[in-house]
């Protein structure tokens, strides 16, 4: 008989790491591909609709300018944890990279102005928990710590059987954030194709 607990928990560590981001314990970049193309291949196969939105916080380097960035990684922890309460179980929240945040909505309605609305429901939910002030804890504020606003600016784009591949769609909800950016930040907009 071996001991095999050491490298089961090696093995554990390896696979979290790969797949989670360390700071905030959500999906990476690369389980999110991963899940993005499992979801288009559901969608294409029901014939339901599903939602990528891309997230990007407005105001977030003055805190790490400001304050170093341990308090803006407690920051990033805070805006992971208010965006997991606006889905479901099913849906994906991950971290892009950075102050970048992705959700993934599966199983909307089948009509694509209904699955809009579903959408927009959970978008400005998510708008409205990361709009609520943030009281960080920082060493070198008065008082030991800091109360901190920020927005987000959301990016939206909705998956139906006709969805391009997974990088695709992901530069669509990148183009849509940024689109909700030049429009003033703290915007939702739907990725509208070029004429």
């Amino acid at each position: 008989h071996t001991n095999i607990t050491a490298r089961k928990q090696a093995e554990q560590t390896i696979h979290q790491l790969a797949y989670y981001d360390v700071l905030t314990a959500l999906p990476n970049r690369r389980l999110l591909r991963d899940r993005l193309t499992q979801a288009l291949a559901q969608i294409k196969r029901s014939g339901s609709c599903g939602a990528l939105m891309f997230l990007d916080l407005d105001n977030f380097k003055p805190i790490n300018d400001s304050y170093g960035h341990a308090v803006g990684d407690l920051l990033l922890v805070e805006v992971a944890q208010r965006l997991s309460r606006c889905v479901r179980e099913v849906d994906t929240v991950a971290r892009f990279g950075g102050d970048e945040f992705v959700i993934m909505l599966g199983g909307l309605a089948l009509e694509p102005a209904s699955a809009k609305a579903q959408t927009l429901a959970v978008a400005e939910k998510a708008q409205t928990l990361l709009a609520e002030p943030y009281l960080l804890q920082a060493a070198n504020a008065a008082g030991g710590s800091v109360r901190h606003v920020c927005s987000a600016s959301i990016g939206v784009v909705l998956l139906d059987s006709a969805s391009a591949s997974p990088a695709a769609v992901l530069e669509h909800g990148d183009a849509a954030m940024y689109q909700a950016k030049q429009d003033g930040r703290n915007r939702i907009r739907f990725y509208q194709p070029p004429t």
